[in-house]
Formats: structure tokens, sequence, C-alpha cells
């Protein structure tokens, strides 16, 4: 006879979990055949069934790193209202699902109490996502988290509405590797400098041959530095992406003056309209200024100004921008074209960017 335990249990590494399980019973039995919806009041979601069966969804916005009192308290809240089914969107807020419209508008009472604003539908400005910062990341060079935070407090009234000539998305991202994707509006890092090496601890704490694979521009190489193995950077070659730091902390990318912050436009993910478009540079150098950023809050509230005074309805921020040209866009906002705008990287030979004209 076999005593010996069951081995442990692997985890299962098939992408997202199944959203059945979790998914509203209304919204089970009625998955795909849904006859229409409707937005009764901005951060509101009506759903109609063919079979007549109604269901609302309240978008809410949250801190994003949460705490466990708050978690609780907006599962009690759940529990209350929807029957305990709420869920989490990509971009960090919540959706509460209501299967009885007299519990929508108490519900709305109650998050407004705790503190939760109710939007980001329509015509609005999205819940702004992030990647991890200080909090989580092994290679930041700020809190993305943080940055936020300080834009969510200044367009308040822009997540809670819907006045926007078309929705806008804004990322942060708390190193230039970009792990926040594409947005309308993204704050990505800026380093400016190739990494500082610590030779006496590069052998001691590094696996090298893993630090030379993660460059993606194969600007690193083994090399041996006062009779010990280290690494050394071609500097013509280095990009400053900072991917070298998370394998290899001695190479430290990071510093009041190396690490800066950029704002960059029109990034689309959707096909709706216009094709799906990568954004592009418009404002470099930027002071990494924690607490508040008030900086890039500054540079950021001139390029939603700017939109919404003069955009058409519908146009996102990248077809606005191509409607009226980049030299428009540079005088509206009053934005310098600096060297920063120019792709010198040795593989711009790529995009064909190696002058300082500017293509439409």
């Amino acid at each position: 006879m076999n005593d010996r335990p069951p081995p442990p249990k692997l985890p299962d590494e098939h992408g997202v979990p199944d959203p059945q399980k979790y998914m509203h019973p209304i919204m089970k039995a009625n998955y795909g055949k849904w006859d229409w919806h409707e937005r009764p009041r901005p951060g509101v979601l009506h759903h109609v069934a063919k079979s007549g069966d109604e269901i609302w969804t309240v978008k809410v916005g949250t801190t994003r790193q949460m705490d466990a009192f708050q978690i609780h308290e907006l599962c009690d809240l759940a529990d209350e209202y929807c029957d305990g089914f709420l869920r989490f969107t990509a971009r960090s807020s919540l959706e509460f699902l209501c299967g009885d419209e007299a519990k929508v508008e108490p519900l709305i009472a109650k998050l407004g109490e705790a503190g939760y604003p109710v939007g980001g539908t329509g015509n609005s400005i999205a819940m702004v996502s992030h990647t991890q910062g200080w909090l989580h990341c092994d290679i930041p060079g700020t809190d993305a988290s943080g940055v936020t935070k300080s834009l969510m407090d200044i367009f308040h009234k822009d997540f809670i509405n819907e006045e926007m000539p078309n929705r806008v998305k804004i990322t942060t991202s708390c190193c230039q590797i970009n792990c926040g994707g594409q947005g309308d509006i993204a704050i990505n890092v800026q380093y400016t400098k190739p990494p500082r090496i610590n030779h006496d601890l590069v052998g001691k704490v590094c696996e090298r041959p893993s630090v030379v694979a993660r460059c993606p521009v194969a600007a690193i190489r083994p090399a041996m530095v006062n009779g010990k193995p280290s690494l050394e950077v071609d500097e013509k070659k280095c990009i400053c992406c900072g991917a070298c730091f998370a394998p290899c902390p001695p190479m430290q990318i990071n510093g009041k003056e190396e690490t800066r912050l950029a704002i960059w436009v029109g990034g689309k993910h959707s096909n709706a309209r216009s094709k799906p478009t990568f954004h592009k540079l418009v404002v470099a150098n930027l002071p990494n200024n924690p607490p508040r950023w008030p900086e890039v809050e500054a540079a950021v509230r001139t390029i939603i100004t700017t939109y919404k005074d003069d955009a058409r309805d519908w146009e996102r921020v990248g077809e606005w921008i191509d409607r009226i040209g980049w030299p428009a866009f540079f005088e509206k906002t009053g934005f310098a074209f600096t060297k920063h705008h120019i792709d010198t990287w040795v593989g711009a030979r790529n995009s064909m960017n190696h002058s300082a004209h500017i293509r439409f």
C-alpha cells in the first residue's frame, strides 16, 4: 500500500479565469442575447436582454491601491445592493452589477458618502491606469500610482461628467519600458543617462548572462574591472531604457537628475473610426517631483483643455491631432518643439525619421 501523500496541486497557467462562475445570474442567463443598452446618467449603464431581463452597471472610481477596510466596505455595499456581485476593470475602476433599478440610486448615494465617485463612462476621462510604481515594481523610476492620484484629483469633474469630445484614456508608467500601454495621454519615465555601475557588487549580485540578454539593443557586455568580473555599457548604443536594472541593481539607472518624466499623446488601442496608433512624444524632461508632480499636472491640464475646446465631437486625441496637424498642436498648446522630438537612435533608420521634418 502506498502511504505517500498526493503531490501538491500545481497552479493552472491558462490565462484569465473562467468568468462564468463570477457572473451575475442575469448576465449568465442572457449571455450573448442582449437587445439594447443606454446610459441613464454618467457612470451608469443599463442593458436590456431580448428576454426582457434588465441589469444596471454602476461604474465607480477607486483609490487603485486599497487596504482591507476599503475592500470590506465595497464588498458590504455589493452585498447590500447587488447580491454580492461586483468586479474590477482593467483600469482599476469597480463595476457594481444591480438587477433591481430601485437599488441603483441608493447605492450611488452610499458610494458618494464613502467618497467613491461614480463616472468614467461615455465622453469622460476614464480612470487613469498605471503600473505598480514604488509599491511593487522592481525597476521603477517614479511612483506611477502617485502621478495617477494627482491627475484624478484635478480631473474629478471630467470623470463624473460626460463633457469631453470623446473618451480620454490616460496612462502612467513607472519606467521607460511602459507596460502601462498606449493612451490618449501617457506619462512615462524618461531616463536621461546610461546606468551607473557599481563594479564591486556586480559579480556578487548579478547573473551577468541574464543582464546581457535583458538589453534590447545589445549595449551590455561582460568585462573585467579591477580584476573582478563585471559588466560594461556601450553608451553609443544604450537607449537608457532601464531594463538592466531589474536583474542587476548595481547598474543604477535612477537618480535626481537622471530620472525625468515625459508626456506622450495620441495612443489608441481600438480600431473604431481609425486604426490603432502608438502615442508620440510632446513634452520631455519634466521633473520627477513627488508628491504632486505640479509640472506634469500643468502640462496634462493644458493638453486636456486645448483638446476639449478645439476637438470635434467623437474625435479621440490622436484623431484631433491628425486633423489639425502637429505644428498646430504645438502652437495651440504652447509646448516647445525640441531635440527630444527627433528620433536620433541608431535604430531610427527603420522608421526613416532621421530629420527634423514633421510627417503627417
